[in-house]
């Protein structure tokens, strides 16, 4: 059987070596970006969710609590739920990043970002270490493949002790349930996760849930799933 040998070969080879050098920059933007923001919460949903839907506000208003209280919110940059939550930030006085990703279809940075916090990535798993290294916590809002990504990205990390415990909230019972059932009544029924792994997550609705969640976990390291 002929082997068949992608056109330009030798080309597509040498540009991965130069990616090498765009990688270690997005990586040191990012470290000396994030570095010196303080402890945030990242806030992660659709992209999709127009300013219309309830959801929107409730990003925007649960963002605002977390800023008041003194943590910096990290977004994804774009439009949506990433744009309720930096505006959030941005209406109680708070740091405001913006971690946004380069797309041929979508997305342009939201204007409710730090101009100083705001990085562009091209690679979406430089982009997904600087969500979880610099988060003191995970805030889920609805949203769809991506939002799955990066909640199983944190949710791995945790479980696999990769990195430091920090509190997964998912905020909306509705959305999320049928996802937390199959966790508990597939994942975990055929032991292919421990019952301590469905301590990792919270399920909520509201805002002062939200507050709730993140003040138990920082106050007396006690945090519950509470479905």
């Amino acid at each position: 059987m002929k082997k068949i040998k992608p056109k330009n070969w030798s080309e597509i080879k040498s540009n991965d070596s130069w990616a090498l050098f765009k990688i270690m920059s997005e990586f040191v933007e990012g470290y000396e970006t994030l570095s010196a923001i303080g402890p945030s919460i990242s806030i992660f949903g659709s992209a999709r969710t127009h300013e219309d839907n309830p959801t929107y506000q409730l990003t925007v208003d649960i963002a605002e609590a977390i800023a008041t209280s003194g943590y910096g919110i990290i977004s994804g940059g774009g439009p949506g739920i990433m744009e309720a939550a930096n505006r959030g930030a941005q209406k109680a006085g708070g740091i405001s990043v913006g971690l946004n990703i380069e797309l041929p279809f979508e997305q342009q940075s939201n204007p409710y970002i730090d101009q100083d916090k705001l990085i562009n990535f091209q690679y979406f798993f430089v982009r997904k270490v600087m969500f979880v290294k610099y988060a003191q916590g995970f805030v889920v809002m609805p949203g769809g493949v991506g939002t799955l990504d990066e909640l199983f990205e944190a949710y791995t990390l945790i479980q696999t002790n990769k990195v430091t415990k920090f509190p997964i909230i998912l905020v909306g019972r509705e959305y999320w349930s049928g996802l937390v059932d199959w966790i508990k009544n597939t994942l975990l029924k055929e032991k292919n996760i421990s019952p301590e792994d469905l301590d990792l997550i919270a399920l909520v609705d509201t805002k002062e849930e939200v507050m709730e969640c993140l003040n138990r976990f920082y106050t007396k390291d006690n945090f519950k799933p509470n479905f």
